[in-house]
């Protein structure tokens, strides 16, 4: 049976339709619908829509979201796109599209595809990071995802910024309601809004990254601040879980200069006399997570 997969992102909704031995059959993307439950519902229906009639038959669905579905309510909670929050995604799009969904943290999509066939291809754990509009962490340890007794194994975005310094006060607010989580520094909002308010302006973090590369000096400082903290930040994923591989995928994965910078800082904070961790860009990019996504279904049948 061909499969369908789809990325919820907080900008953007990416569709992917794979036939029965992984083989690309088509691709697209639409603007999310900013703060529009419905409107994102109508979105995701009208993909699968144009999927299935461009393949010429039903598929399996499956779908990577920001945030998770609580085992108590089976509604959507932790969700970034606070549109979500609180609402039964999956019960009312297999309403709308007639059929069972799968869905499953959009970060646990894509470290279970990096882990798969991508850059931690053979590891034994491998941790796998999104940069983007939020951000989100997975765990796969011998080819199998962690999905822990509350459903939030790698909810690393939602846990403290490690050793908070001057220069990282204020703590910021996030919109799970507490302050200074990773997701305030370390997404691309993030990134923004700390520029803005050490330099003033509203570059957002490709514009920043695009002038620190043509000598800003202030736009430097901001990335220079950024790695520092994600150093930080991974340093403690590395203590806990000492993983061979951490993959970073998301739109701020594309800054060449993190896997050299990073490695270099978070020696001083993991507890090891050598750290033999690597630090890898997405082997599939930005086609990762909606891959992930797309093998709910295979993974899910031979998990029972």
């Amino acid at each position: 049976m061909n499969r369908i997969g789809i990325d919820l992102g907080g900008t953007k909704i990416e569709i992917v339709a794979l036939d029965p031995t992984g083989r690309e059959l088509l691709r697209r993307r639409v603007p999310t619908p900013q703060g529009d439950y419905r409107g994102t519902l109508e979105a995701i229906a009208g993909l699968v829509r144009f999927a299935e009639g461009q393949i010429g038959s039903r598929a399996s669905i499956g779908i990577g979201t920001p945030g998770s579905l609580s085992r108590l309510t089976g509604c959507m909670r932790n969700a970034n796109s606070t549109c979500l929050n609180g609402k039964p995604l999956r019960r009312d799009l297999e309403a709308l599209l007639g059929q069972e969904v799968r869905i499953a943290n959009d970060a646990n999509c894509f470290a279970m595809s990096e882990a798969s066939d991508g850059a931690g291809a053979g590891a034994e754990t491998v941790f796998g990071v999104i940069l983007g509009t939020g951000v989100g962490g997975g765990v796969v340890v011998n080819g199998h995802l962690l999905n822990g007794a509350n459903a939030i194994a790698g909810e690393w975005g939602h846990t403290p910024l490690p050793l908070p310094g001057p220069g990282d006060q204020p703590l910021p607010a996030c919109y799970c309601g507490r302050h200074g989580c990773i997701e305030t520094y370390l997404s691309g909002p993030g990134m923004a809004a700390d520029h803005s308010r050490r330099h003033g302006g509203t570059l957002d973090a490709a514009a920043i990254a695009a002038a620190a590369a043509h000598g800003d000096n202030a736009c430097e400082a901001t990335l220079q601040r950024y790695e520092q903290r994600l150093a930080r930040a991974l340093a403690t994923v590395i203590n806990l879980l000492d993983p061979d591989v951490i993959v970073l995928g998301g739109g701020l994965s594309h800054l060449e200069r993190l896997y050299v910078n990073v490695p270099a800082q978070w020696g001083q904070y993991i507890f090891s006399d050598q750290v033999v961790t690597r630090l890898r860009p997405a082997r599939h990019g930005d086609a990762s997570g909606v891959r992930g996504a797309a093998w709910l279904w295979p993974v899910d049948r031979e998990n029972r």
